[in-house]
């Protein structure tokens, strides 16, 4: 069964750095040929960050965070990271990794995809 844990979200001042961590088990290369991050604010639909698919080893960026954010994995263990740079308080969200057998493009729904974790929440005050 796949198992996706995210960590690494926490409080930080605008212009500072975050780097969210997601550990997935069983995350087999067909379980997880697309992988993730996305994030949600209250009262906001949940939009997707930053992609990247295993196969191509490609990334996909939504335009707000391109240049500041990158996403990137470990082959062993399996973990996927975010690494978040020059933090704007319009960052502040829970922010979630997700995978899904089917490829990735940016402007897939985010219910499309089949693995959740269970969020971790990044907070940037001004």
């Amino acid at each position: 069964q796949v198992q996706l844990v995210e960590s690494g979200g926490g409080s930080v001042q605008a212009g500072g750095s975050l780097r969210l961590s997601c550990v997935t088990s069983e995350c087999t290369y067909g379980a997880c040929y697309c992988r993730a991050w996305f994030r949600q604010a209250p009262g906001k639909e949940r939009e997707g960050v930053a992609l990247l698919s295993r196969f191509h080893g490609n990334t996909y960026y939504a335009d707000s965070v391109k240049g500041r954010f990158t996403i990137s994995q470990d082959i062993s263990p399996n973990t996927m990271y975010l690494q978040m740079n020059s933090l704007k308080p319009e960052d502040t969200a829970m922010y979630y990794c997700a995978a899904d057998p089917q490829s990735c493009w940016l402007e897939r729904p985010s219910q499309d995809y089949k693995y959740w974790g269970q969020g971790t929440q990044v907070t940037v005050a001004s």
